[in-house]
C-alpha cells in the first residue's frame, strides 16, 4: 500500500487475489493487434478477451472502438477482463511512445462506472508501462484519481522475476 491507497502485490494480474466481483484491467493498442506482453498471459487463461477485442476492432465502423474505450468481457460468474485503448500504435516511432495518457485517463474513468455498478475491485499490471512505453510516475496518478478516489480497491501486480 502506498499513500495513493494502490496495494501493490508480487505475483500475476490473470489470478486477481481477493474475493468479491474483479476486473483485471489492461492497455490495448488501436491497431487491433493482439500478442505480445500482458496480453499473452490473458490469452493463456481465457480465449475470450482477444476473441473480443479482435472483433471489435474489425466491426469498429459500427461501434465505439478508438482511444479511451473500454470493452468488457466477462470470464467467469465474478470475473470480467477490460479492454482499455490506451496506445496508439504498437512501437515507439517519430511520435514517440504509443502510450496515450489521455486515453488511459479517459477509459479509467469509464472502468470506475462499471466497478461501481457491480461492486467489483479492480487488478492491473503497470498498465501502459510495458510494451506502451509509458511511465508509472503519470500512469500511477490517473488510477488513484479515477479509481481509488471512488473508494474502487485496486491491486497492481508485479511478475516475479
Amino acid at each position: 500500500m502506498t499513500g495513493t491507497g494502490i496495494r501493490y502485490t508480487k505475483g500475476d494480474a490473470t489470478a486477481p487475489l481477493g474475493g468479491g466481483v474483479k476486473i483485471i484491467a489492461h492497455v490495448c493498442n488501436d491497431l487491433g493487434g493482439w500478442g505480445k506482453g500482458f496480453v499473452v498471459a490473458l490469452s493463456r487463461r481465457w480465449p475470450e478477451p482477444e476473441a473480443a477485442y479482435r472483433r471489435w476492432h474489425r466491426e469498429r465502423a459500427g461501434n465505439d472502438f478508438g482511444l479511451g474505450a473500454v470493452q468488457y468481457v466477462q470470464v467467469g460468474p465474478y470475473l470480467w477482463v477490460a479492454n482499455m485503448v490506451g496506445q496508439r500504435g504498437m512501437r515507439t516511432g517519430s511520435n514517440g511512445v504509443p502510450v496515450r495518457y489521455g486515453a488511459i485517463d479517459t477509459a479509467l474513468a469509464a472502468l470506475a462506472g462499471k466497478a461501481v455498478e457491480l461492486g467489483a475491485s479492480v487488478h492491473v499490471p503497470r498498465i501502459g508501462c510495458g510494451l506502451a512505453g509509458g511511465r508509472w510516475s503519470r500512469v500511477e496518478p490517473l488510477i488513484a484519481e479515477r479509481l481509488v478516489a471512488r473508494g474502487i480497491p485496486v491491486t497492481v501486480y508485479d511478475h516475479d522475476g
